[in-house]
C-alpha cells in the first residue's frame, strides 16, 4: 500500500513533545528563549492590547509630566498586566503536544474526517483556549492550455483549491495527562493527493492583550479516490459468459478441490473427506473453488493524446473506480491493467483499495513516456485474457463510453 493513503499512528508536536525528553534545566537557557524565541513563535497585540499599550504611554507622559507617584504606580500595573499575560502565555503552551490524523481512504465529493488530538503533559497546570489552523491543498492538475495561464490566474487557482478553518480548544485540559479532541468534517472536491496542514497553534490566553502563535508545520497526505458517477451499463446483453467456468481462486460450489478445512454445522455431510478426518482425528470437509461465468477486466490506457480535455479524464477515473467496485460486489471482477503495467488479479477489497489507490494519481502519460510505477501489489500478477475485457474510450465531447470485445456495454 502506498504511504499517502494509509496512516501509521502519527507522530507527537509541540512543546510537550520535545519535553518528553529529560534535559538540564538551565535558568540561561530559559532566559535566553524569551529573549530570542525559536522561529515562527509570534507575539502580537490584540485591539485591547494595543489599546492598553496606548493608555500605558499616555499615563506614562503624564506621570512623567507631573511627576505624580499615583500615575506611576497606574503605570507599573498596566505594564505588570501586560508582563504577566505575556508569562502566563507562556506558561499555557509549556508541556502541550499534539498530533493530526487524517482517517483515510477520502473520496471526492464525500465527506472526510480531519482530527486534531491534544495532551497537557504539565503537572500542575491546565490548559485554556488553544485554537488551531488548519487548511487542505489539492495538487493542481495540469491541463493542455496551462502554459498561458497567468500568475494571477495560477495563485488564485491554487488559493481555490485551498479549505481553512480554526478549531477552538473551547474546555479545560486538565493537568497531568488531560486529553482533548476537535474533529473537522471536509468535503474534497477532486481526487489526487491531498496535503492536510496545521499551519500554527495559538492562543489568547489568560486577557486577551496579547496573542501567542506557534508554527506547528505538522503535514500529512491522504489519496482521494475518484468519486462515484451514474453510469447506464448493459453487461448482462452484450458480454455473454463463458460457456464453461473460469476457476477463481476463491471458495465456492466449483469441481476443482481448493484446500481442506473444518468441518463447521452448516456443512454439508456429502463435504466431508473422510480419510484426512481420520488421519487428523478431527472432522475435515473439502473446499472447492469458484466458478466465474460472466469475471471481466479493466483495462485502462490513458494516453494524453486520446485524453485531451481534463474533464473528460476526471469521468473515465470516475466510472472505472464506480465499474470496478459494483463488479467486485458482484463477484465478476477478475483483474484490473493501467497503461504498460503488468495486470493484476483482483482478490479481496485490499486488491480493489489498491486500484482505487492507483485511480486516485492517475495521470495522461506520453505514448512514449515512462509509466510511473503502480500502487499495486505485484503478487497478484497474472496474464491477460483474450476476451471479457472492459476498456475505455472518449465519447463526443465530454463522456465516457466502456467497450468489452469491441461492443459497447456501459456509458457515462
Amino acid at each position: 500500500m502506498p504511504p499517502e493513503a494509509r496512516f501509521d499512528t502519527p507522530a507527537w508536536h509541540g512543546p510537550g513533545a520535545r519535553s518528553r525528553r529529560r534535559q538540564a534545566f538551565r535558568w540561561s537557557a530559559l532566559v535566553w528563549s524569551l529573549v530570542f524565541p525559536p522561529r515562527q513563535h509570534r507575539i502580537a497585540p490584540t485591539v485591547s492590547g494595543l489599546f492598553l499599550i496606548a493608555l500605558a504611554l499616555g499615563i506614562g507622559t503624564a506621570a512623567y509630566n507631573t511627576a505624580s507617584n499615583i500615575l506611576f504606580l497606574t503605570l507599573a500595573l498596566l505594564l505588570a498586566c501586560l508582563l504577566l499575560s505575556g508569562l502566563l502565555s507562556w506558561f499555557n503552551f509549556m508541556g502541550v503536544r499534539w498530533r493530526v490524523r487524517a482517517q483515510a481512504p477520502w473520496r471526492a465529493g464525500h465527506e472526510a474526517l480531519v482530527t486534531v488530538e491534544t495532551v497537557n503533559g504539565k503537572k500542575w497546570l491546565p490548559t485554556y483556549g488553544l485554537w488551531f489552523d488548519l487548511e487542505t491543498r489539492t495538487a493542481n492538475r495540469v491541463g493542455p492550455d496551462d502554459d498561458q495561464v497567468s500568475v494571477r490566474e495560477a495563485l488564485a487557482a491554487v488559493d481555490k483549491a485551498t479549505t481553512r478553518v480554526r478549531l477552538f480548544l473551547r474546555e479545560r485540559m486538565e493537568p497531568a495527562g488531560g486529553e482533548s479532541r476537535l474533529e473537522w468534517v471536509v468535503r474534497p472536491s477532486q481526487r489526487g493527493v491531498e496535503r492536510v496542514e496545521l499551519t500554527s497553534v495559538g492562543s489568547f490566553f489568560p486577557f486577551g492583550f496579547l496573542g501567542k502563535n506557534l508554527g506547528a508545520n505538522v503535514c500529512q497526505q491522504v489519496l482521494v479516490w475518484p468519486a462515484q458517477v451514474e453510469y447506464q451499463c448493459w453487461l448482462g446483453t452484450v458480454a455473454a459468459g463463458r460457456a464453461q467456468g473460469e476457476r477463481v481462486p476463491r471458495a465456492g460450489a466449483g469441481d476443482d478441490l481448493m484446500a481442506l478445512r473444518r468441518y463447521r454445522t452448516s456443512d454439508s455431510h456429502r463435504l466431508i473427506h473422510w480419510k484426512a478426518s481420520a488421519r487428523l482425528q478431527k472432522l475435515m470437509v473439502r473446499q472447492f473453488s469458484a466458478e466465474a461465468h460472466e469475471s471481466f477486466w479493466l483495462k485502462l490506457e490513458t494516453s494524453a493524446a486520446v485524453w485531451t480535455r481534463p474533464g473528460q479524464f476526471e469521468l473515465l477515473c470516475s466510472l472505472a473506480a464506480t465499474m470496478a467496485e459494483d463488479l467486485f460486489a458482484a463477484g465478476k471482477l477478475r483483474g484490473v491493467k493501467v497503461n504498460a503495467q503488468p495486470s493484476v488479479t483482483i482478490r479481496q477489497v485490499r486488491d480493489v483499495e489498491a486500484f482505487l489507490d492507483e485511480l486516485a494519481r492517475l495521470e495522461p502519460v506520453d505514448d512514449g513516456g515512462r509509466t510511473p510505477p503502480s500502487a499495486i501489489s505485484d503478487s497478484g500478477v497474472a496474464p491477460l485474457p483474450s476476451r471479457n475485457i472492459i476498456t475505455f474510450a472518449p465519447e463526443g465531447a465530454c463522456g465516457v463510453a466502456a467497450y468489452v470485445d469491441g461492443v459497447k456495454t456501459a456509458a457515462a
